[in-house]
């Protein structure tokens, strides 16, 4: 077969290819225009398989806040060294420090080795263990 007659067949398949599945990915348009007329985007292809797919169940009822109800619990009477920080109760001992810029020595952080060890309101802690009370809450670093 000729080169020029081999694309020529080729050109003509992928043309009668693309005049009958055309239809199946663009968006519909009207065959005369109206009052009360929507174009839409539809997947022909598929038909309606996929017509309720990203629909909304209304059976769910209303859409719920996906976050913490009533926000997080914030503890104003924590202080490191001093100074007045804001927490969260049950964050982190370390977190907390880290963002009040307090240098507390880490080595394991699995409280085995002790190296965290700071007061807490007067007792020993391990840094690395102990997460913020919901109640006052004086640290001091050793």
């Amino acid at each position: 077969m000729a080169p020029s007659l081999s694309l020529f067949m080729t050109l003509a398949a992928f043309a009668f290819f693309i005049s009958g599945t055309a239809h199946a990915f663009g968006v519909t348009t009207p065959s005369r225009v109206g009052i009360g007329f929507r174009p839409s985007t539809s997947l022909g292809l598929f038909g309606d398989a996929l017509k309720g797919a990203f629909s909304n169940d209304d059976k769910l009822g209303t859409q719920q806040n996906a976050g913490l109800k009533g926000g997080p619990k914030y503890n104003d009477k924590v202080t490191i060294n001093g100074k007045s920080v804001k927490a969260i109760v049950g964050q982190k001992v370390s977190v907390v420090a880290a963002a009040a810029r307090v240098k507390i020595p880490y080595n394991c952080k699995n409280g085995d080795c002790g190296t965290c060890m700071i007061k807490v309101n007067g007792r020993k802690a391990k840094a690395c263990q102990m997460n913020i009370p919901s109640g006052s809450c004086n640290m001091e670093t050793l």
